[in-house]
């Protein structure tokens, strides 16, 4: 069924995977920091460095964009920097590595590009990029995480005070002919979990969640929304937010319409924390024109309806948010169905050789 020749471009770590024990001296001991993009910029981390903690090989990199040693040492006798490969205990530091192209015979290929977040930087009247007090959910969650930029303290950015009031807007970017029309499928339980541990982290913290209607479809979901109002009074507020302002304060003033009264009515908090539409993945574009497979009106890999797995090029399949948005437990799923979908092709295509 597939017979695809691959070429895979394995960029230079600038660090023998083969050698690296990941003890952390070079990052300890290299003076350059750089805005990181997992924790969202809201931290510094070095010019050689762990993706994130978790990360598998567990093995450094060296950002060459940053990098005082590439960036300032071409081409001079004395190098201005090196630290890294002077402390690495295992000798892995190797600026000489340089990027490999690999070529590979495959039977089946299984695409899991996953997502981008919406940036709703075009939308002004929420405020982000305006207002310092308006962060992304995604910029939320990483300030609530113990290994974040604030190790789990939810500070403000205008001030660094800790943020006591919460208010979570749903639906920004998305369920919104201007943006995007679909629902992006996660967001309402993703808002929930975050206010539950917003409640769990500061028992006097109040958190708010603005919506349209809260979509709680899957198993337990309802439960937990209502566990989320019952056990840790999250106060959920039906009402399209129409508007962010600030105060002299930098506090943000959240304006919506409540659907309920029909009023306009306003709330000020500490932080508001917005719920962005998933988008497709960068690149899934020149992705899709490299394999030949179609996209779907939204941008997303097109699957057949009778069999969601499959894409419009055999032995292609797909799985995941890069078909539309989904959440983890529906993208496991999809995950093990691609994987067996692809066994089964390669099984096949081996029995019928014999």
């Amino acid at each position: 069924m597939g017979d695809f020749s691959v070429k895979i471009r394995k960029k230079a770590r600038l660090v023998d995977e083969s050698k690296c024990i990941a003890c952390g001296q070079c990052a300890e001991k290299c003076p350059k920091k750089v805005p990181d993009e997992f924790n969202m910029k809201l931290g510094k981390r070095k010019a050689i460095y762990k993706h994130f903690a978790q990360g598998i090989p567990s093995v450094y990199t060296i950002d060459k964009e940053n990098c005082i040693r590439i960036k300032k040492g071409a081409g001079k006798k004395k190098k201005p920097c090196g630290l890294c490969e002077d402390v690495c205990p295992a000798g892995a530091v190797d600026f000489d590595q340089s990027d490999e192209c690999i070529e590979i015979q495959v039977g089946a290929i299984i695409l899991a590009t996953g997502y981008d977040l919406f940036d709703p930087s075009g939308l002004s009247q929420y405020g982000y990029g305006r207002i310092d007090n308006v962060v992304l959910s995604l910029e939320y969650e990483r300030l609530m995480s113990a290994s974040g930029p604030t190790h789990g303290h939810i500070n403000r950015r205008s001030d660094g005070k800790l943020a006591k009031k919460i208010g979570f807007v749903q639906c920004v970017g998305s369920r919104d002919l201007r943006n995007k029309s679909y629902c992006s499928n996660f967001c309402c339980m993703h808002s929930i979990k975050e206010a539950i541990l917003t409640k769990e982290h500061d028992t006097e913290a109040e958190a708010y969640i603005f919506y349209n209607d809260l979509r709680a479809m899957g198993k337990g979901f309802h439960q937990y929304r209502v566990r989320g109002e019952r056990q840790y009074g999250i106060q959920y507020i039906r009402g399209r937010v129409g508007e962010i302002t600030q105060d002299q304060e930098g506090n943000p003033i959240i304006w919506y319409e409540d659907t309920k009264e029909n009023k306009v009515k306003n709330l000020t908090v500490d932080m508001a924390v917005l719920a962005t539409a998933s988008v497709p993945s960068t690149g899934i574009e020149n992705l899709a024109n490299i394999l030949g497979v179609d996209l779907d009106e939204d941008g997303f890999i097109r699957s057949d309806p009778t069999h969601p797995l499959m894409t419009s090029v055999p032995g292609i399949f797909t799985c995941g948010a890069c078909q539309c948005p989904m959440d983890i437990p529906e993208s496991v799923v999809q995950a093990s169905g691609a994987a067996s979908a692809a066994a089964e092709v390669v099984f096949s295509d081996a029995l019928q050789e014999q």
